[in-house]
């Protein structure tokens, strides 16, 4: 069939230009459509593209104004062949790009470098002025202070440039959609990834399946695959049970247009807004899918048992003897290949075959209508469209002996198994409690992979969501400064990092190409995209366009050697097509047969990998428990760009983890893996010179984080101790010193309210962010540190337990009950003591004033007051490990007040702890140094990365 004709083809294939056209295309793209051998972005994003006849939205499945679930722009003529500026839809972007007003990003800028100014004549100031004294305090502190400048001006630099970009899927619309209801969008495959379905609930995974299942997207495009790392037929029976629902549910999704599409998450809303034509018909159709739905639940959390019968049945039957292995069997007779239940040789965690099955199968490229309404079918389908998107299960081969890389080899193998199944020019990862919250997701993200010069585009970095969470955000689990402050910046320089989940990518960028072109510049340095500048691949490859070449093995177009992708030539050959589409519209038919079935397991076998280049130049990263970050960063050295899509309603949600000790080995796991990049050959400060400068500093800022530690316990416990000491740091403040101690602190707090006016947060969540900071500065972050020296000096790995999504409280009593259950870690002692710390050094100081030893209270007002300020920032970590919901605050007083008191009177009663007044004169250097580090402190909060 002709390009550009309905075809369905899978891999994103866009109308073909003859092949001497005598324009060159818009996008730039040296090797395009016009060349016979195209990216995605360019044949879609060129102005000279075969501009075929697409009709407005009538036919679009789904609900008729499900665009505005997406900050679009709604208000263009759909009806004509413009918009009201009387640009040709073929014209117009697909995405907009919107900038910061003025009046917050001019004085922004100006009061970053303000305080740069003020801090570094503050540390001057502080240089001349030692305290001989106590001279290895000020020393130790000139050194804090030097880290907390840097570290602040890391995090800070990166945000010189932030932009909104915002997706326009009424053009995406008019452009890729046809009146039939087929589409010209691109392919894409969707990896889901698990591990244990114990500690990440099996109905989450299953509610995260069927919202994928029922995106609106072309269902013939949109491929979903479930990795599941502990290979156990639980985690397959749930999938089989979700795909049998979401014959009901995705066509109910479809008729009535449900937004979220996560069932889990719809049911639970109070209220449930209707975007159809007949209310009655809805009414009847909601209660009859939720009833589906319930019994779909019952199913699931009884599969464990019913597995458990099935195969204590079987082996009964077998007669097994007293030691026998004792197999688990499958509903169709068959012993399951995976991990049993009552583990044995070849069949436990760690070492069983590799499974690959198809759950769904490939659908057709035709719209299906469903049946109408009967007596066995009570829900009318007949105007709907009840085809599936393809659902596959996969687990890769384990082996003892073999280091199978955690999440990023379950990618890896995901990448390879899907490149021989479907190979969609697109990849979108998602964790197994992420659900797909806006059905205009996928849509959106694409916007950015086919708008004019996207095609140097890597990937697209959603924000991450989550539910679960406490009203008052306890833990700051939404983490806001981060996601919608520094990514929103980062998008207006070379692009957000990767942060593990919701990231859609171009495929070839993890085969290891290089971009088309490289302009590293962006709008704060354009210069630097000529110094960079490059205008083609190293080997484009044009012999590559034909078939034929492909038939005979040619391989000279790949970036690496062909035995760095491993001895598979199925998959070897799936590369030209994922990356040069266009030439390959009639080779896009999807073969589940069994010979392609084999080498879908062949290619997630344990020893594939061995002498290759994955997990080094090809795919995800290894080396590191955040693989996500390298392989964003590896991306990046080599000029490839990224965006940043925040929309609304968000995009993708997921769960928060259930309380205080699992957030903290959280943010220990991600802290230790961005200690583990910077000590390693990966270190942003010896990236290429294709990182844009402001990229490498964000890099830098998110691989030396953690040791803020180091200096931040110090400034938490030496001002209180102080106190008992009646050692300082600073001996006679001068009035120059308050001066630049209020410049720093008061542009602090000025740019603190810019940012929180730009980046669309709150000044609670900017605080509570803060808040969170501390407690994990002094907990998670330290620990990181000397876990990475231990496996530094010493060559030790690191291991990390997988952070439990599953609630153990009663959640129908109190939803967030399990939030304040204590479950003890080591990572919680040095709060603990910094607390003591900090309420014994208050008590000493009103002890000394009542005991006459220091006559006035202003000369400790400053310093309690900084004590203060440091159990206020640790009361939400008080509150975790004391209290239950909503009796915390009395519980934290009550110890607080009782330590305090038991404090100041054994120092009053206790002979020979303070003299009888002769060091009263002490009191003024007391009081200095409170003045000191009360201004001090606020400092140290924000020179540390959030």
């Amino acid at each position: 069939m002709a390009p550009g004709g309905g075809d369905g083809r899978r891999n994103g294939e866009q109308p073909q230009q003859a092949s001497g056209g005598r324009h060159g295309c818009a996008c730039g793209f040296p090797v395009c459509a016009c060349a016979g051998a195209a990216a995605v972005a360019s044949a879609a994003s060129s102005a000279d593209m075969d501009r075929a006849a697409v009709a407005a939205t009538e036919g679009q499945i789904g609900a008729v104004n499900d665009e505005s679930w997406v900050a679009v722009d709604l208000s263009d003529d759909l009806s004509g062949d413009g918009g009201d500026d009387g640009v040709a839809i073929e014209d117009r972007p697909v995405f907009r790009t919107e900038k910061i007003k003025g009046v917050l990003l001019h004085p922004y800028r100006v009061l970053i470098f303000v305080r740069l100014i003020a801090f570094t004549l503050f540390v001057i100031w502080r240089i001349s002025h030692r305290n001989p004294d106590a001279l290895w305090l000020w020393v130790t502190s000139i050194a804090g202070e030097f880290w907390f400048g840097f570290s602040w001006l890391l995090d800070q630099l990166p945000k010189l440039n932030p932009i909104n970009r915002v997706p326009d899927l009424v053009v995406l619309r008019q452009r890729f959609d046809r009146a039939d209801g087929t589409s010209r969008l691109p392919g894409l495959d969707i990896f889901v990834t698990t591990a244990d379905p114990f500690k990440e609930p099996i109905l989450s995974t299953a509610n995260s399946i069927l919202s994928i299942l029922a995106a609106d997207y072309p269902v013939e495009k949109n491929t979903c695959y479930l990795s599941d790392d502990s290979g156990m037929l639980l985690t397959y029976e749930a999938m089989v049970e979700a795909a049998k629902f979401a014959t009901v549910w995705v066509p109910f999704c479809r008729k009535h247009g449900i937004e979220p599409r996560g069932p889990e998450s719809y049911f639970e809303l109070k209220s449930h807004p209707y975007m159809g034509r007949s209310q009655e018909d809805f009414v009847n159709d909601r209660r009859r899918v939720r009833k589906e739905y319930d019994e779909f639940k019952a199913r699931i959390n009884g599969l464990e048992h019913d597995i458990k019968q099935r195969s204590d049945a079987y082996n009964a039957a077998r007669g097994l003897k007293d030691g026998e292995p004792r197999a688990t069997w499958m509903a169709d007779g068959s012993q399951w290949e995976g991990t049993w239940v009552e583990p044995s040789e070849n069949h436990r965690k760690g070492d069983h075959a590799g499974i690959v099955l198809v759950l769904v199968n490939h659908p057709s490229h035709s719209r299906q209508l469903g049946p109408p309404a009967s007596a066995d079918n009570p829900l009318d389908f007949s105007m709907v469209d009840v085809r599936l998107p393809m659902l596959v299960y996969v687990s890769r081969e384990k082996r003892p002996g073999f280091n199978h890389e955690k999440k990023a080899g379950a990618m890896n193998a995901l990448t390879r198994c899907s490149a021989v199944l479907t190979n969609s020019p697109f990849i979108l990862n998602l964790d197994c409690d992420h659900y797909i919250n806006n059905s205009q997701a996928l849509r959106a993200g694409i916007c950015f992979m086919l708008g004019r010069d996207s095609d140097t585009v890597a990937f697209v970095q959603f924000p991450q969501r989550f539910e679960g969470v406490d009203p008052t955000d306890l833990y700051a689990n939404h983490n806001r400064i981060f996601f919608d402050g520094t990514l929103r910046a980062l998008d207006g320089m070379q692009g957000p990092i990767y942060v593990g989940t919701g990231c859609l990518f171009r495929r070839v960028t993890l085969y290891g190409f290089d971009p088309p072109r490289i302009n590293v510049g962006g709008p704060c340095f354009p210069s630097l995209g000529g110094m960079f500048a490059k205008t083609k691949y190293e080997k484009p490859g044009l012999e590559m366009t034909t078939k034929a070449a492909v038939a005979k093995g040619k391989h000279g177009f790949l970036p690496l050697p062909k035995k760095a992708y491993g001895k598979s030539d199925a998959f070897v050959d799936s590369i030209p097509r994922a990356s040069h589409p266009s030439p390959f519209a009639d080779a896009a038919a999807v073969a589940a047969d069994e010979a392609t079935i084999s080498e879908a397991v062949a290619v997630t076998t344990a020893a594939y990998e061995k002498k290759t280049g994955w997990g080094s130049d090809i795919g995800w990263v290894y080396g590191t428990v955040t693989e996500d970050v390298v392989t964003g960063y590896r991306m990046h050295i080599k000029g490839w760009r990224s965006r940043y899509c925040s929309i609304y309603p968000h995009a993708f949600i997921g769960t928060a983890p259930i309380n205080l000790t699992e957030r903290l080995y959280q943010v220990l796991r991600w802290s230790t893996g961005s200690l583990e990049i910077f000590f390693s050959r990966n270190n942003p400060l010896f990236g290429s010179t294709f990182l844009h400068p402001l990229q490498r500093v964000a890099y830098i800022n998110i691989t030396t984080y953690p040791f803020t530690a180091l200096f931040l316990i110090f400034y938490t416990t030496v001002p209180a101790l102080s106190f008992v000491t009646g050692h300082f740091i600073v001996q006679r403040p001068t009035t120059m010193f308050y001066v630049y101690l209020a410049i720093v602190l008061g542009t602090l707090l000025i740019l603190a309210v810019l940012e929180v006016k730009w980046a669309g947060v709150t000044v609670f969540e900017w605080f509570r962010n803060g808040q969170f900071w501390m407690t994990a500065s002094c907990s998670a972050y330290l620990a990181a540190v000397c876990q990475v020296v231990v496996k530094v000096v010493f060559r030790r790995d690191i291991s990390f337990k997988l952070t439990s999504k599953q609630p153990a409280g009663d959640e129908k009593k109190d939803p967030y009950a399990d939030l304040y259950v204590v479950r003890w870690t080591w990572l919680m002692v040095t709060p603990i003591i910094i607390i003591l710390v900090n309420i014994i050094g208050s008590a000493v100081a009103f002890a000394k004033v009542l005991d006459g030893e220091w006559t006035h209270w202003l000369k400790v007002a400053g310093g309690v007051f900084f004590n203060f300020w440091v159990l206020f920032h640790l009361y939400p970590f008080a509150k975790g490990i004391l209290g239950k919901h909503g009796k915390t605050p009395v519980v934290v007083l009550v110890w607080w007040a009782f330590t305090f008191v038991i404090t100041a009177v054994l120092y009053i009663n206790i002979p020979h702890i303070h003299g009888p007044g002769g060091k009263h004169g002490h009191g003024g250097a007391m009081g200095r140094h409170a003045h000191h580090h009360a201004g001090n402190t606020h400092v140290t909060e924000l020179y540390g990365w959030p």
